[in-house]
């Protein structure tokens, strides 16, 4: 699956438009996780525990939409985003989107 941010793929034509594909996850900070990253933060520096817990949720979500656009039809996504928004403290929803296409070589 190819996938970009921009509206086109370089060395490709898109030749169809299959709509906007999107993968979801919500994550959670364990307990142990926020001792961790409180104790890290005493500390300064990077929070390890928390990148490992945004980098993962991030992934999820974007083989989500990779899976998604697949089921579609599609071998390519332009115009990928993420967007993030916290639920509730502590829980966090990850969205990875964008538009489902069929691309050939230019």
């Amino acid at each position: 699956m190819i996938v970009s941010t921009t509206n086109d793929v370089a060395g490709f034509r898109v030749v169809r438009h299959l709509g906007v594909v999107r993968g979801i996850t919500v994550r959670s900070r364990s307990v142990i996780g926020n001792f961790v990253g409180n104790l890290q933060s005493v500390f300064g520096g990077k929070l390890s525990v928390y990148v490992e817990l945004a980098e993962t949720a991030r992934q999820e979500a974007f083989d989500h939409m990779c899976e998604h656009a697949e089921q579609g039809g599609a071998n390519a996504i332009i115009g990928m985003r993420y967007d993030a928004n916290e639920i509730m403290d502590g829980i966090t929803e990850v969205l990875a989107y964008g538009t489902a296409v069929w691309v050939e070589p230019a």
